[in-house]
């Protein structure tokens, strides 16, 4: 269980960094910006997704291995 709420943590922080590169740089890639309903908000989608990964890790640490 440890191991799974680091893996969707990290695909939760790499998402929200791509969202803002994506949103600072025009570069075209991660998934917020693909998504019709966020259209106005995907930096705020990608902070909630940087924090969301923040609590996944934090949750992570709190499960013993196993």
């Amino acid at each position: 269980m440890k191991e799974l709420l680091e893996f969707l943590g990290l695909l939760a922080v790499i998402q929200g960094v791509m969202g803002l590169v994506h949103e600072f740089t025009d570069w075209n890639v991660g998934l917020v910006q693909r998504v019709g309903f966020l259209d106005g908000y995907e930096v705020y989608a990608s902070v909630a997704l940087l924090a969301l990964g923040g609590a996944l890790f934090a949750a992570a640490e709190s499960r013993k291995s196993g």
